[in-house]
């Protein structure tokens, strides 16, 4: 497929841009890429694709610019495909087609999940947010008021936040020292995931008077 489909790029070239029309989407075969938009004026990272992953697809789904950036970390190979040949994919191999369909359905849904926690205004509530979704993809109650354990790692949760590491470190070591969660290496315990889920409504409230 890579003789047909393939696309090399090196690292640090752009894939495609912001705001620009999108015809194609891609399937990571080698190396990195980061996914980024600009929030308030600054380059914020969504996500980094390694092999397997699936990227852009929203080209395909509905005619809208590209929603974010695609920036190749190392040198990449993709397969690009667009309407066109991805419909001859889906006649020819139904099984990966069924496979991609899903994959872009989980991926919609994720990538609006995120990029809600980049439009709070603060990183505290960020943060608070970020163990919401990781909640809500656990099938666990936002208003659960018992301990809830989360496999996720401090720097995890900065990237989910767009934020540096050490800004997300300090609000993670202040809610530690106030008891609302508990560090360890592998993961992180939050005690009442209901006061976290109050103070991101709050927040969106207060945006929302603003607007």
């Amino acid at each position: 497929m890579f003789e047909r489909f393939g696309v090399t790029f090196e690292p640090d070239d752009i894939i495609f841009c912001e705001y620009e029309p999108g015809k194609d989407f891609y399937i990571l075969q080698e190396g990195r890429v980061k996914v980024t938009k600009i929030v308030s004026d600054m380059e914020k990272t969504l996500d980094v694709f390694h092999p397997g992953d699936i990227f852009g697809e929203m080209a395909i789904i509905e005619d809208q610019p590209r929603s974010a950036t695609a920036i190749a970390i190392d040198k990449v190979k993709l397969l690009k495909l667009n309407k066109e040949n991805f419909s001859m994919l889906l006649q020819g191999t139904p099984q990966l087609a069924f496979n991609i369909l899903k994959i872009f359905s989980n991926r919609i849904y994720d990538a609006k999940r995120r990029l809600l926690i980049l439009t709070l205004p603060d990183i505290e509530s960020k943060v608070c947010d970020a163990f919401l979704m990781l909640a809500e993809n656990q099938h666990i109650s936002p208003k659960s008021t018992n301990p809830v354990t989360f496999d996720t790692k401090v720097d995890e949760i900065a990237h989910w936040c767009g934020e540096k590491v050490v800004k997300v470190k300090e609000v993670l070591g202040t809610f530690s020292d106030t008891g609302k969660i508990q560090i360890y290496e592998d993961r992180i315990v939050v005690k009442n995931l209901y006061e976290m889920f109050r103070i991101v409504r709050n927040r969106r409230k207060a945006q929302t008077k603003e607007q």
